[in-house]
């Protein structure tokens, strides 16, 4: 079947004359694909043949105007009531820029542009089934098969061909018009559709507009954002292309700026049901530290949303970011001014054009009769009732004069738009007069080059323009047919104000440009409110980022000897540095050394001068009394070393506590071990003669070997030879030199760090130094043991012993104090100390035990300071042989006394 016809003629007309436009309705085959693809019915297709509600302007070439001059109708209805701003100001304003291009002899000479302006009623839907007029002169017709009733073909007007569209106003329309003006190639220029999914040339290709798309919007609020501080914030969107698309291209552009991180992306049903919003309030205070909300909405969401802000008392705490469909906007925060105070909004640049706001506020009744809407604006702007034929008069308002005034009898502000509407047919009208001047450049009118007019054409002729628009700014479009972003931006203000509303903060033109400091918050508050996810940390903490959102975080202190390297890491300082108290770098760790005038010197000092000048007196008597018999009795060679050890010992202390240096270092291994080593090995000699002597007198009546006096000093310097020895070859191994130990005062706290100097002598090295001179003392001990059974009063075994089992005691004592103080963070003050004290002890030990009774009897009772009777080794040995007898009888239970008398030379 080649096509389907169906033939309808008025009963009262004649088919075959000058009838009513499409008096027969003819539906072929190309037209019912059509109804199929848009999903109309044929019913609807036939209320589209007699022309819709609409304004039609004669002109040489005609455009075509989409309009929300209704709001959308309840269920069933398409239409509701009138929209003055948003409609009949914007339909008004392409009726002013055609007035003004027809009357300008320059743009467009000799053609004079129409129009077929149609109602959108603010729905998708109904605005397809209008702008199936403007395609209607396209479709391809065949009427051959249709006949008049007396067999004549019918005569059938040729439809009006619509060459442009200008249009629509909400994106979800555009896009639905959009689909079907492609598919005849049908340039459509929209002043006010934003979605940036129309910048999509692979799908709306003759689609351009003369705002910038959201996309930019959405780049502009997102540097907003960002030029606040903010860096966690929450998205608001009314549920269709506007909201959707918008909050679509916020996210993605805060995704590649990176920086800023969504707490919740909430999306606003198109019927919320009852209670919907406050729900929506409780979602946001989920993350109550994204203060900051971004809203794509319309004027009754973003109204709704204040209100349940204000009713769960959350007034001031959302900061609000309200893209172009809040802008500037009264409606929107009408009675919630509290809850929208401190909002930043954003609104494509634009300016009042004055030359509109003389022609609209001079609209009658009686000029103005090509607006058929304009009778139901006047009644609604007025607020009377018009007397029209067919309609009952209201009584309860008061009848239209038809005498009342625009902007004197009722208020009037320029809608937002007009400057776009006007611009958009300006570049209808630019694109046509470059087509005409090089298809026509003969002609004075339309010429068959341009009749019709070829909407691929025309479209590369729009997208070529550039020309300053009503607004005195420039006018072009780039490769997606958008125009250039430009937005005003306005934060509602209510403190500190003597005129409380929107005041411009701010532009944006391809670049942000804020005033923060002309910026008002609740209250008054000039300083930007926080939203954050979390707060910056302080100086030494770094950020414990939350797994999968990046502008959370967790301050953690870096700690111990930690310093802040960058935000995320902290590392440790070098060996020798300690954290800043801000920890934001490292510091020298000071360095001390053990003070003279320390607590931990004075006691140890003042015990080392008591016993060096005891030692002196001591060594001063001895030489005054050299010849005395007691001196002589005593040893005096071993004594004199004897003492000169003493010394040494007491005089350690100094090297000790002086600021170490390569000689004091040198110094302190010399004599560490040196005076003890010569006191030790004194005594030790003595102790190992008067042995090997009474040993010897058990056996037989000659005495021992080596016990003269030169036979004791070399055994003496024998054994101290080999301390030397040692030490010089430490010397040789490690020479001695300085350290800073660092390790030693590093307590959890750093700023009680320390670094010490000291020399090179590690605990084990000292005890090393020392071990010689505790063999030495130990075996002195234990030949003191065995020489216990001496008489009394025979020679020095007796006191040794006692020093000796002292000295012990002394050294035993100091073990667990000086090793157990090892983790202290005073350990080298306390083990100086200690080593300096037990060493002043066990001198003095010896000093108080040998010598001093010595030094009191010579000084203090001269008269026992005698010769004494000198006995051979043979009386000695019988003096032992009578002891150990007597020994025997004693045990015996056997008593016997006999008398003998020492003999104490040496």
């Amino acid at each position: 079947m080649a096509k389907i016809m169906t033939s309808q003629c008025h009963k009262s007309q004649s088919c075959c004359g000058f009838g009513p436009p499409f008096g027969c309705h003819v539906t072929t085959l190309p037209r019912l694909l059509l109804m199929l693809i848009l999903g109309l019915s044929p019913e609807t297709w036939a209320q589209q043949g007699t022309q819709p509600h609409s304004i039609k302007i004669e002109g040489d070439i005609t455009l075509g105007g989409l309009f929300p001059l209704h709001s959308r109708g309840p269920a069933g209805v398409p239409c509701g009531e009138i929209k003055r701003e948003k409609g009949i100001h914007r339909m008004e304003a392409m009726l002013y820029a055609l007035d003004q291009i027809n009357s300008d002899p320059d743009l467009l000479p000799n053609i004079t542009l129409g129009a077929r302006i149609l109602d959108t009623c603010s729905r998708d839907t109904y605005a397809l089934e209008q702008s199936l007029t403007f395609v209607q002169a396209l479709i391809q017709k065949d009427n051959s098969d249709v006949r008049c009733s007396n067999g004549e073909p019918p005569i059938i007007p040729k439809p009006e061909r619509v060459v442009g569209v200008i249009g629509a106003s909400g994106s979800s329309v555009s896009i639905m018009v959009a689909n079907v003006l492609r598919l005849f190639a049908i340039p459509q220029i929209s002043y006010a559709s934003t979605a940036p999914e129309l910048s999509d040339k692979s799908r709306y290709e003759f689609f351009s507009r003369v705002v910038p798309p959201d996309s930019y919007q959405a780049q502009a609020m997102v540097d907003i954002v960002k030029a606040m501080g903010w860096n966690y914030v929450s998205t608001l969107a009314s549920e269709g292309n506007y909201g959707e698309s918008g909050v679509d291209a916020f996210l993605q552009i805060s995704r590649e700026a990176g920086g800023l991180c969504i707490a919740q992306s909430i999306k606003i049903p198109r019927e919320p049901k009852p209670g919907g919003f406050d729900k929506i309030i409780k979602r946001l205070m989920e993350t109550s530290n994204a203060r900051g909300v971004i809203i794509f909405a319309n004027e009754d969401d973003i109204r709704r949303v204040l209100e349940a802000a204000k009713k769960a008392n959350l007034t001031g705490h959302f900061l609000f970011v309200g893209s172009d469909s809040w802008g500037a906007k009264s409606s929107p925060i009408l009675d919630q001014e509290d809850v929208a105070e401190g909002a930043v909004t954003i609104l494509p640049k634009r300016a009042s054009i004055d030359g509109f706001d003389n022609y609209f506020t001079s609209r009658s009744l009686e000029n103005n009769r090509r607006n058929i809407w304009f009778a139901e604006y006047w009644e609604d702007d007025f607020k009377c009732k018009l007397t029209r034929p067919g309609i009952k008069y209201d009584l309860g308002r008061r009848k239209c004069t038809g005498e009342e005034r625009i902007a004197q009898e009722s208020q009037y502000e320029q809608e937002g738009k007009v400057q776009f509407v006007i611009d958009a047919v300006y570049v209808m009208a630019h694109a046509l007069h470059s087509m005409h001047l090089d298809l026509c450049p003969a002609s004075m009118g339309v010429c068959e080059k341009m009749d019709p007019v070829e909407g691929s054409q025309l479209l590369q002729y729009i997208r070529s323009v550039n020309f300053n628009g009503s607004a005195g700014t420039g006018v072009m479009f780039n490769e997606n047919g958008d125009a250039p972003g430009r937005y005003d931006i306005f934060q509602f203000q209510l403190s500190n104000t003597t005129n409380p509303g929107y005041r411009c903060i701010g532009q944006w033109t391809n670049h942000l440009r804020l005033n923060v400091e002309e910026m008002q918050w609740s209250g008054g508050d000039s300083a930007v409110p926080d939203s954050v996810c979390s707060f910056p940390c302080e100086l030494g903490e770094r950020k414990k980022m939350v797994k999968g959102v990046p502008c959370c975080w967790h301050c953690e202190l870096c700690d111990g000897y930690q310093y802040q390297l960058d935000e995320l890491n902290c590392d440790m300082c070098p060996f020798d540095m300690r954290p800043m108290s801000n920890r934001t770098g490292c510091r020298s760790t000071p360095i001390i050394k053990l003070e003279w005038s320390s607590p931990w010197a004075i006691i140890p000092v003042f015990l080392a001068v008591l016993g060096i000048l005891a030692t002196s007196g001591c060594i001063i008597t001895f030489i005054r009394f050299n010849d005395s018999p007691i001196v002589r009795a005593s040893g005096r060679e071993l004594s004199y070393v004897l003492l000169t050890g003493i010394f040494l010992i007491y005089l350690i202390t100094f090297l000790m506590i002086a600021e170490p240096s390569a000689p004091v270092c040198a110094f302190r291994r010399l004599l560490l071990g040196l005076g003890m080593c010569i006191t030790y090995s004194a005594m030790l000699t003595k102790t190992n003669r008067i042995y090997r002597i009474f040993e010897q007198g058990k056996k037989a009546v000659t005495p021992p070997p080596f016990i003269s006096p030169a036979s004791q000093l070399i055994i003496t310097f024998i054994l101290i030879g080999v301390q030397l020895l040692g030490v010089f070859i430490w010397f040789g191994v490690v020479p001695p030199h300085t350290i800073i130990d660092y390790e030693e005062q590093r307590p959890p706290n750093p700023e009680f760090a320390r670094g010490v100097l000291k020399c090179d002598m590690s605990d084990l090295a000292l005890v090393l130094c020392l071990s010689y001179s505790i063999v030495l003392m130990v075996t002195c001990t234990v030949y003191a043991i065995k020489s216990r059974g001496v008489p009394e009063t025979f020679n020095e075994a007796k006191p040794i012993g006692f020093t000796m089992y002292t000295t012990c005691i002394v050294w035993l004592a100091f073990v667990p104090i000086f090793f157990g103080t090892a983790q202290s963070t005073e350990k080298m003050f306390i083990q100086t100390t200690t080593l300096t004290v037990s060493m002043s002890l066990s001198a003095t030990v010896s000093l108080g035990m040998l010598y001093i009774p010595k030094v009191y009897v010579i000084i203090f009772h001269p008269e026992q300071n005698v010769q004494k009777r000198k006995r051979s080794f043979k009386a000695v040995a019988s003096a032992v042989t009578t002891q150990l007898s007597q020994k025997e009888d004693k045990q015996n239970g056997e008593s016997k006394s006999s008398a003998i008398v020492p003999d104490r030379s040496q």
